[in-house]
């Protein structure tokens, strides 16, 4: 993983609703190119209202920290990503940014990653056509994994129709936005008794100690995710590659991935697309985003 020195642009106090916020604005550089349709577009189309917006050609969302909570402001630009960052306390700055850079997957190497997918003559075509797709990720593991619950054999809209109900209910403001709840009673939410129970048995695991942040132990969270009830694959790896990052991880079962494998002449059962896809390793979760890319959906393209 490469590191990139940050230039500070200034700071100021700003106030926000009833608490103080820090603003400093940085700009967070990458290695060229980067793609960032799908990486942006994945999480506008996303969003979860209250807690993430996308307004004049910025994406803002709240951020938990270990001092404290704060609001960054993301603006993709040619060579870097424009960051302006509202802490409640300073001592956040760099776990802010750290959280910022893990979400958009500004530490990738592209080259790398493209250059061994493209060795795969039915995936280069797609490499060609978008050099430097990112994966988009979360800044909050425990949050993205309520969320995939909620997300269960339901659609986008659908799922952020009930995380929002969980914000207005349960959230903490944060400025003119909310952080997401880890906490709230499953009967609250519309949906079967089947799901309740999962989440339930969720919320007991991440108030044990599951370790959904970036640095934990893959191989731990996975195990112990499986064990749930309710966690099937497709759950399991999408928290395994957008909370813990695994560039590894991959979604057989996904109905849009089996589509593009079929339309590209690959094998589209699971077990036969998890056997091919071992040429791809260890960039499956990059091959992913190339596969999704292949349909007309809004997550791969920024609103006009």
């Amino acid at each position: 993983m490469m590191s990139f020195s940050r230039q500070r642009l200034g700071w100021n106090d700003v106030m926000l609703g009833r608490m103080r916020l820090h603003k400093f604005s940085e700009r967070l550089w990458f290695q060229t190119p980067l793609c960032p349709d799908n990486l942006f577009g994945h999480l506008i189309a996303t969003a979860v209202p209250g807690v993430e917006e996308w307004r004049d050609g910025v994406y803002r969302r709240t951020l938990r920290l270990p001092f404290g909570c704060g609001i960054a402001s993301l603006r993709p630009l040619t060579d870097h990503v424009a960051c302006t960052v509202e802490l409640s306390d300073p001592r956040d700055l760099s776990s802010a940014l750290d959280l910022c850079r893990f979400l958009l997957d500004l530490d990738a190497s592209p080259m790398v990653v493209d250059s061994a997918l493209s060795a795969d003559p039915l995936l280069a075509p797609l490499v060609s056509r978008a050099p430097g797709r990112r994966v988009p990720r979360s800044v909050d593991g425990a949050e993205f994994a309520i969320r995939a619950v909620l997300g269960q054999q339901v659609s986008t809209k659908a799922a952020r129709t009930h995380a929002a109900r969980l914000v207005s209910r349960y959230g903490t403001p944060v400025g003119d936005l909310f952080l997401f709840p880890h906490s709230f009673d499953p009967a609250d939410l519309a949906m079967p008794e089947s799901r309740r129970r999962t989440m339930a048995a969720l919320l007991s695991a991440l108030e044990s100690g599951l370790d959904l942040s970036p640095g934990a132990d893959r191989a731990a969270a996975r195990s112990w995710l499986t064990s749930l009830p309710g966690f099937g694959p497709w759950t399991v790896e999408s928290i395994a590659m957008r909370a813990l990052g695994d560039p590894d991880a991959f979604l057989p079962t996904d109905l849009g991935i089996r589509l593009a494998a079929e339309a590209l002449g690959l094998p589209s059962t699971p077990a036969a697309l998890v056997r091919r896809s071992e040429v791809w390793r260890p960039w499956r979760a990059y091959a992913v985003q190339h596969l999704w890319a292949t349909g007309d959906h809004e997550v791969n393209r920024i609103p006009a």
